[in-house]
């Protein structure tokens, strides 16, 4: 604050919107709350709200997507970047989460892919790679990229 003051709280919801109007709000695990959208303006602002090392794994991912498949989509839905390939019935291939300490990627059709992503999930096809500071394998994440935007992807 100019005056070094801080703000005085938000009397109701209306208020409160209004003075955090410049900075979407982080849900648990750093996540930034940004309204679903699709292209990849909304992409950016997830990108740009995401709190210190995420934000450079998040766009350094969303780069090596870009570079990897060419005719992208991308959207935000339920605050999570979404990755498909232009043909809309081909659905979403990818996704991205933040967690409290790495930044969660989801292939929908990972348990397809050579070598398999290492995380599990409960959901027989879907596999994780979990992305710590410092500890993205750019080469295998693009291999794992390409693959996946040549399977079909998931509708939502």
């Amino acid at each position: 604050m100019p005056d070094g003051k801080a703000p005085k709280p938000a009397k109701n919801a209306k208020q409160a919107t209004k003075v955090n109007a410049d900075r979407p709000v982080l849900l648990s695990g750093g996540n930034p709350q940004i309204a679903k959208g699709y292209g990849d303006a909304p992409v950016q602002a997830y990108i740009a709200a995401s709190p210190g090392w995420k934000r450079d794994v998040t766009r350094r991912l969303d780069a090596i997507i870009e570079n990897t498949v060419p005719g992208l989509r991308k959207a935000v839905k339920w605050n999570s970047p979404l990755y498909g390939i232009a043909d809309e019935g081909m659905g979403w291939f990818l996704g991205i989460h933040h967690l409290t300490n790495y930044v969660k990627v989801s292939f929908f059709r990972g348990a397809w892919l050579i070598p398999i992503p290492p995380g599990a999930s409960k959901q027989k096809e879907v596999r994780y790679y979990d992305v710590y500071e410092d500890k993205l394998d750019e080469a295998q994440f693009a291999d794992w990229v390409r693959q996946a935007s040549q399977l079909p992807g998931e509708k939502m």
